[in-house]
């Protein structure tokens, strides 16, 4: 029997969620190591710098657990 050449859509966004999980800590810690490229702008930009770059990536991750557990399901 021939194998279908594409994932059905289920499962093919399920493993595209959890490839962009798995990549979140490695962009935050890209994102956070940013200021040190930077000219010293002052303690305090780099601290919202930072703040606000941890609150993104703790909304991304509620945002991905959410659509992750919503397609929980077994998986073809």
């Amino acid at each position: 029997m021939k194998r279908p050449l594409f994932l059905a859509r289920g499962p093919y966004r399920r493993r595209r969620l959890r490839d962009a999980a798995r990549i979140l800590p490695f962009a935050g810690a890209v994102l956070f190591l940013m200021p040190l490229l930077w000219p010293s702008r002052g303690t305090g930009l780099n601290g919202l710098y930072m703040l606000a770059v941890w609150l993104g990536l703790v909304a991304v991750a509620a945002v991905l657990r959410l659509w992750l557990a919503d397609e929980s399901g077994p998986e073809e």
